[in-house]
């Protein structure tokens, strides 16, 4: 065996038997095949990412390899995945996560040197490694570390929405690439400026009910989509109001835009498999599993709702929330009368003059079991009580970013946080019907 060959050996099997090794040492915590599923899911997009940018900044090169995914050799490619995504996981889970970067990072600094000839360093070799340490180890640690301790549930699921994407969008059409040579991204990059933009705008808009579904798993669940980390609480608002599957219903749709945008008829595959998977497996055992959790509260909820194709009203069976609006302002009354006019269900509208005086300066949003939420994301709340289309745009209207800058918008125009006028009597509208 030459020494390309036993470098590409080792790079392989070794990080697979320190993985198997430290598996058996530590046992089976809880949550642990959450955590190192997502680390890898993160790992491994972001490695091919840090590699394109490789092939122009040339901070390394390989050479000696069989069989090749964008440039860099598999074996390679597979056991740093893995060495980077599960080993530290399960084998360095009670060190402080920068004490492991640093461990990892030494780790690396020693073995890139000795896997000449198989990997060729340039002059700048040490920009690059420190560049893949902050794109892919240090966000794939956090994530783990995250995820095995239950904690920051809001960060996990949004890394979970970087993590779909980057491994559906990504990863998912390099595999295509490199297993079936073709044209590649030059489809997408070819493209008219307009074109690609309008094309974009609309694989995002088809993401959105998605997105938006994880959010409320986050915010009224308690948890996120991955099986092992699910919501401890039925969640029957925001797109849920419309929808049972949206998170399936999104991804199949979104990876059918993509193929299409690709020009890629093997990409195609990647919708029949979600849609077979989301029709079949997946709705077998949520169901089994939604039953036993919810029983009659799910039940109730899904003779309602659809799976896949979405109401136009809000399900009867959703979430009930109310509305606070200060009656004594002009502008606010006119939101007032213009969400009244399209018969909300499931939220009654209050005067925000009835809470105590000075306890409220912006509209607000209380759910009947969940955290309230003011100014603009109140507003993008109450929209999801009106109809789909309404519920996509509030959905849009809480993204983080979004929301902040239309509010720093609205304020600076004159609609910033004021006191309602003082106390009067209690004056609250009737729950709209339906």
């Amino acid at each position: 065996m030459t020494r390309p060959e036993m470098i590409r050996v080792g790079a392989l099997y070794f990080p697979i038997l320190a993985a198997c090794v430290a598996a058996a040492l530590s046992g089976r915590p809880r949550r642990m095949f959450a955590a190192c599923l997502l680390s890898v899911m993160w790992t491994a997009p972001a490695l091919l990412l840090v590699q394109k940018w490789n092939a122009i900044s040339h901070w390394w090169i390989f050479t000696d390899a069989t069989a090749w995914l964008d440039g860099m050799p598999v074996e390679l490619y597979v056991g740093w995945s893995i060495a980077w995504g599960i080993v530290p996981q399960i084998a360095l889970r009670r060190l402080p996560v920068w004490l492991s970067i640093i461990c990892l990072g030494l780790l690396d600094l020693a073995l890139m040197p000795l896997c000449a000839p198989v990997v060729r360093l340039g002059n700048r070799w040490l920009v690059g490694e420190a560049i893949c340490l902050l794109i892919v180890l240090v966000p794939s640690l956090c994530v783990a570390r995250l995820t095995l301790e239950n904690t920051h549930l809001r960060i996990r699921a949004w890394m979970q929405v970087a993590i779909s994407g980057g491994v559906f969008l990504f990863l998912l059409p390099e595999i295509v690439f490199a297993v079936r040579p073709g044209r590649g991204w030059l489809p997408l990059t070819q493209l008219p400026s307009w074109e690609r933009q309008v094309a974009l705008q609309v694989i995002g808009l088809l993401a959105l009910p998605g997105i938006g579904a994880v959010m409320e798993f986050a915010e009224r669940g308690g948890g996120t989509p991955i099986p092992f980390d699910p919501p401890i609480r039925l969640v029957t608002s925001g797109i849920y109001w419309y929808v049972a599957n949206p998170m399936q219903t999104c991804c199949t749709l979104v990876l059918l835009a993509w193929a299409i945008l690709l020009r890629n008829n093997w990409l195609l595959l990647a919708p029949a498999i979600s849609l077979i998977y989301s029709a079949g497996i997946a709705e077998w055992d949520e169901g089994q599993d939604m039953t036993s959790r919810f029983g009659k509260a799910w039940l109730a909820y899904r003779s309602s709702v659809r799976n896949w194709f979405p109401r136009w009203r809000p399900s009867c069976h959703g979430e009930r929330g109310r509305l606070y609006i200060a009656a004594s302002c002009a502008p606010c009354s006119a939101v007032w009368r213009w969400i009244a006019c399209r018969h909300p269900v499931g939220m009654e509208i209050v005067p925000a003059e009835t809470l105590p005086y000075g306890t409220i300066r912006r509209m607000r949003y209380v759910p009947a079991d969940g955290v309230s939420e003011e100014g603009v994301r109140a507003l993008g709340r109450a929209l999801e009580h009106l109809n789909v289309g309404w519920a996509i745009a509030g959905i849009a209207l809480r993204l983080p970013g979004v929301w902040q800058f239309v509010q720093l918008v609205m304020d600076a125009s004159g609609f910033g946080p004021r006191v309602p006028a003082a106390p009067r009597a209690t004056c609250v509208s009737e729950p709209a019907s339906r």
